[in-house]
């Protein structure tokens, strides 16, 4: 029995690939779900701690207390030797991490019924874009993290590549394979020469004629659906009495999951108070009130699942009403709602996706590649399957046969089938 196992942690949720014969490639994590949600909830109430999809039903569930989500983005960054409070203690944010990590070693040996010594995990191209210095912090500290936690030798895999073992696995003759790796904090691509012969090739650098990546991923397409549509309701773009507009830092706080709780602090509540007080508006009033009652309420999160949640919606419908019935002010006594349209997700995020496929124009450029050659485009990663994006990377290649994965396993299991074949 392999005491190796691929870990993928994820901004969005975590895997763990086992590779066994005759076995399914991912472990269950939670009952039967073969995904983790990156997420810990911290019951003030029960002074307990929850992970998963059990901590979003806590939060959702109304108890007091902390949701933390998207812990991946704070590697390579300031944040990371930083600390925060829960359940009234400081806690560090890399003990956090190793908090979490640790419960998912913890949960993929007890679906195998072993032990894992060693593992390989993932990680995107760039943690950190255009800093070589934060990148290798950010891969030290995951490294430092994944070895206090018990493992006793860890490799690291490009996630791309470990999804493009996935799809190997189930060829039948060679393809020059572009994997497009879109999660919740980082797109990355990768061009590998892939074939059955190739596969039980350990040193495989000369299949790889390209790596790229950039720190945009599916938490950014929620902060800014939300920043056009949502935070205008809480009073984003509306004026102060000397006519500048209200400060917009309340709001891009809110948008972006590692930060919602900085707003909860006794000094944004004070300057909060002080806008209030300044804004002569009585519509903007209104909706500045609003955000004063979801500070208060500590309901931050709860508007990011909605944006998230109209984010999802719209990749397959053309528009999408949303209930936000958290959002309160006393001269409005009915649910608060948002139609939100295609073309106005599309409208937000296109700066993004513009981006992101520039990402993959460069990747192709470098490894000195003309775009007929590329045989299959291989979609992963949960935000791939946003609408408008999947079809502008798919129009850099448009000879190239397109191909969908497990959008939330296959880079679990291809970090699986590299652990097997690195610790055989």
């Amino acid at each position: 029995m392999s005491q190796a196992c691929g870990v993928d942690f994820g901004t969005s949720n975590s895997t763990v690939g086992w590779h066994q014969s005759n076995q399914p490639a991912l472990l269950p994590l939670e009952q039967d779900k073969l995904t983790l949600p990156s997420v810990v909830f911290f019951n003030a109430e029960d002074e307990e701690v929850s992970y998963g999809r059990e901590a979003l039903a806590n939060y959702l569930a109304g108890y007091e207390g902390r949701l933390m989500r998207s812990m991946k983005s704070l590697l390579g960054t300031s944040l990371m030797d930083g600390q925060t409070e829960v359940l009234g203690k400081s806690i560090a944010f890399r003990d956090l991490l190793g908090q979490f990590i640790g419960e998912l070693k913890h949960r993929a040996e007890v679906s195998a019924g072993q032990a894992f010594d060693y593992a390989v995990l993932g990680r995107p191209v760039h943690f950190i874009d255009d800093n070589r210095n934060a990148d290798r912090i950010a891969q030290n500290t995951l490294e430092d993290i994944a070895l206090d936690i018990g493992f006793k030798e860890v490799h690291f895999q490009f996630e791309p590549i470990a999804a493009a073992f996935d799809y190997e696995s189930r060829i039948s003759k060679e393809e020059l394979v572009l994997i497009a790796d879109i999660g919740g904090g980082t797109s990355d691509f990768s061009l590998v020469r892939l074939s059955p012969q190739r596969a039980h090739v350990l040193d495989r650098s000369a299949d790889i004629l390209g790596n790229g990546g950039i720190h945009i991923g599916g938490t950014d397409f929620d902060k800014y659906l939300s920043l056009a549509h949502i935070m205008p309701l809480l009073g984003l773009g509306g004026k102060l009495s000397n006519h500048t507009d209200i400060p917009s830092s309340y709001y891009f706080n809110l948008a972006t999951w590692h930060t919602i709780n900085q707003v909860y602090t006794q000094k944004v509540g004070r300057e909060l108070a002080d806008v209030y007080r300044d804004i002569q508006n009585p519509e903007y009033r209104m909706r500045f009130e609003r955000l004063i009652n979801l500070v208060e309420d500590r309901d931050g999160h709860w508007l990011a699942i909605k944006a998230e949640e109209a984010k999802i919606l719209l990749s397959d419908h053309d528009m999408v009403n949303l209930q936000l019935e958290r959002l309160r002010c006393k001269q409005v006594s009915t649910v608060c709602s948002l139609t939100i349209e295609q073309m106005g997700l599309q409208s937000a995020i296109g700066h993004l996706s513009v981006s992101i496929a520039n990402a993959v124009s460069a990747v192709i450029q470098d490894a000195g590649i003309r775009p007929d050659q590329v045989d299959t485009v291989f979609f992963t990663g949960g935000s791939s399957g946003v609408r408008g994006l999947r079809e502008q990377i798919a129009a850099i290649v448009p000879h190239a046969r397109k191909v969908e994965g497990d959008l939330f396993g296959s880079i679990g299991a291809g970090l699986g089938l590299d652990a097997a074949r690195r610790f055989a």
